[in-house]
């Protein structure tokens, strides 16, 4: 049986709003949600940014089933791991066991902010892997020192801890991510439905372990509007996390897609409201192995009629197909 998730979209959605979106996804029957962590949107028309962690903190006390997780948080630059590692332990805590934290090597639209320069790849892997190692050693409690390559931990100690530390989740884009994540991860999580990402990750390690994947999706009685919303908030999703990770602005978004058509963005994303359309864009990510998707609905101001659609028509489609 293959889980279908919900995502509040921090892009696209203010706080008070978002955290309205998951109470609706709760009650609407999604089996789990996840959350972007980001400083800017892709694009200006997407128009909002709030910090995750505290829409995640309000999420927790305002829900009661729905697990939570971040997807993904960047460890890096913006966050310190040891500040990841007790953030994360408060909201397992807050959320009662539903919370899964979700890492990545992350994107420079959102790091660049603290003024440190943006690393290659090959060393924003490397930093990423030895701050899940501290992130790991505060969840193990004690108090943790170290003066690694990339980050120092001076006596640091998690004091409120869950009995069982949150699962942590690593994104994957290529070889060098999947190595790490079948070596580090306790899942894996992606946003292409390549079955080569999943069996990367199966000889890293991973075999048998969750696989999160994301897909984005956009409702509306009127197909030409959902394509419209589509392209003018989700033109960028196709570019590809070589591109995405690299550029620094929403305006620099702005100009990679400037020849994006509403054709090519209607043909990667499932518009408009016929359920079997959007269960054809789901059959990929199953196909590839993938356990959990995520469905991402474009526009703020479209989630509660996506929220009423899903509950009658989309999820028991969705799970009539794939269980």
């Amino acid at each position: 049986m293959v889980q279908i998730g919900y995502t509040m979209m921090t892009e696209q959605a203010g706080p008070r709003e978002l955290v309205e979106h998951v109470v609706g996804a709760e009650e609407a029957g999604f089996d789990f949600s996840v959350t972007s962590d980001h400083y800017f949107p892709w694009l200006r028309s997407q128009g909002h940014s709030p910090y995750a962690w505290s829409v995640l903190g309000a999420a927790a006390y305002a829900t009661s089933r729905i697990p939570l997780m971040t997807y993904v948080t960047c460890p890096l630059m913006r966050y310190h791991p040891a500040v990841v590692a007790q953030k994360a332990a408060t909201l397992h805590l807050l959320a009662q066991g539903r919370f899964r934290l979700g890492l990545g090597a992350g994107e420079n639209l959102n790091e660049h902010v603290v003024g440190r320069g943006w690393p290659s790849a090959d060393v924003r892997h490397e930093m990423l892997e030895e701050a899940v190692g501290i992130i790991r050693d505060l969840f193990g409690g004690g108090h943790v020192t170290r003066y690694g390559k990339h980050f120092s931990v001076d006596s640091a100690r998690l004091w409120d801890l869950p009995d069982r530390p949150p699962q942590i989740g690593i994104a994957v884009s290529g070889e060098q991510s999947c190595a790490l994540a079948g070596r580090l991860a306790d899942l894996v999580i992606a946003t292409e439905p390549r079955a080569a990402l999943l069996e990367s990750f199966d000889r890293h390690g991973g075999a048998g372990k969750p696989r999160v994947g994301q897909l984005p999706v956009s409702y509306d009685p009127d197909r030409e509007a959902a394509v419209e919303r589509a392209h003018d908030q989700f033109r960028w999703f196709g570019s590809g996390w070589k591109v995405n990770a690299e550029l620094p602005h929403p305006d620099s978004f702005a100009g990679a897609t400037q020849f994006v058509t509403r054709d090519d963005v209607a043909a990667s994303i499932p518009c408009g409201a016929d359920p079997a359309v959007f269960v054809e864009a789901v059959r990929p990510y199953v196909e590839a192995g993938f356990t959990e998707v995520a469905l991402v609905q474009i526009g703020g101001e479209a989630q509660p009629a996506y929220l009423r659609w899903a509950s009658k028509t989309l999820l028991p489609a969705l799970r009539e197909e794939f269980g």
